[in-house]
């Protein structure tokens, strides 16, 4: 059974020194140990990648905490599936315990607990994203209600310019990028109001 430790952080800027401390003192050979500084949001991530083609049925692999494997759920799932039920090999996260497959508890393998723990955490994980999308929509709505605007403000453009402007356009006296710049505003805004104004 060969030792193998995954490290992520989400950008460059951020240290891995605590992970990497973990993971020694785990007994992982530093050779046996990947990182990647990328977001968590998918597997396409060449450490990973990396290890995840030399770790070999009955080899450990070890991570400081879930979210280090990385942040969408369903994604996580499908690869712990792939690890612990494809490829065979025991994982274990140091901050969760209940996480090692290598674990036999009442009777139960480390496997199933996993499984199930993973599976909760999921729909929590899930959960909590459909809470905060719902609080952010009824926010929206509160501070619309309030007379809140969202976006960028509406520049102020004068209609009788605007349309002189617009003349001159039509009969080539001057471009579209002449007349946004009188205007002050863009190229695609120019066209924008014309379409709502109907000329």
């Amino acid at each position: 059974m060969k030792k193998y430790g995954y490290i992520r952080v989400s950008s460059k800027d951020q240290h891995s020194d605590r992970q990497w401390i973990q993971l020694r003192r785990f007994g992982i050979p530093k050779d046996h140990i990947y990182e990647d500084k990328l977001s968590g949001k998918d597997f396409n991530r060449p450490e990973y990648n990396r290890m995840a083609s030399k770790i070999k049925q009955g080899d450990l692999l070890v991570i400081t905490s879930i979210d280090r494997l990385g942040r969408n759920y369903e994604e996580i799932l499908e690869q712990w599936r792939i690890l612990t039920k494809g490829i065979k090999v025991d994982v274990a996260v140091i901050n969760m315990p209940l996480l090692d497959t290598r674990q036999t508890q009442n009777g139960l393998t480390g496997t199933f607990i996993s499984d199930l723990v993973l599976q909760i955490l999921s729909y929590v994980a899930e959960t909590e994203r459909t809470n905060i999308r719902n609080r952010q929509k009824e926010g929206i709505a509160a501070a619309k209600k309030r007379g809140v605007q969202f976006g960028r403000p509406r520049i102020p453009v004068d209609d009788d310019e605007f349309f002189d402007l617009v003349g001159k356009w039509r009969n080539g006296k001057i471009t579209s990028e002449n007349a946004a710049a009188i205007l002050g505003i863009s190229r695609s805004t120019f066209f924008y109001r014309m379409k709502v104004a109907g000329v």
